[in-house]
């Protein structure tokens, strides 16, 4: 499970409101002041992220840490999909306009960067078709 901790905003019957802080990036080295993720983290270090997650049973409280746990595999074949897909729409396009059709090379490269751009709007919409939120893999537990 991957874990994240978060602090509890709001309560209602059917959801909880929490924040996250928004990790831009490190700050355990000493080259932090040259580094270019350290200079980004100083800059936006004050970043949290809101959102609403389905309350499970218990007595949450508004200032209460909460933990939110993700199942691995669902991130990971979420990952899959979104960055594998596109590399396979390109290299399929590439291989067939360059090997099958034989059409010359600007043409293949501009389909193949068509097919590359396209996989990412039929992600969009077939992620939006099947109302896939990040905030139903989630589930709260309370610390204590």
């Amino acid at each position: 499970m991957i874990r994240e901790v978060a602090l509890v905003q709001a309560v209602t019957d059917d959801y909880l409101e929490v924040t996250t802080e928004l990790k831009t990036g490190c700050g355990g080295c000493a080259q932090q002041s040259t580094c270019g993720a350290g200079i980004i983290s100083k800059a936006f270090s004050d970043r949290r992220a809101r959102f609403r997650v389905a309350r499970p049973a218990g007595d949450f409280q508004v200032g209460e840490t909460v933990e939110l746990l993700m199942p691995e595999q669902a991130l990971t074949k979420a990952s899959l999909l979104i960055y594998g897909l596109p590399l396979v729409a390109l290299f399929a396009m590439a291989a067939l306009t360059q090997g099958l059709l034989a059409l010359s090379e600007g043409v293949a490269i501009l389909l193949s960067l068509g097919a590359f751009a396209g996989s990412f709007v039929l992600l969009k919409r077939w992620y939006q078709m099947r109302d896939l939120r990040v905030t139903q893999l989630l589930q709260v537990r309370q610390l204590q």
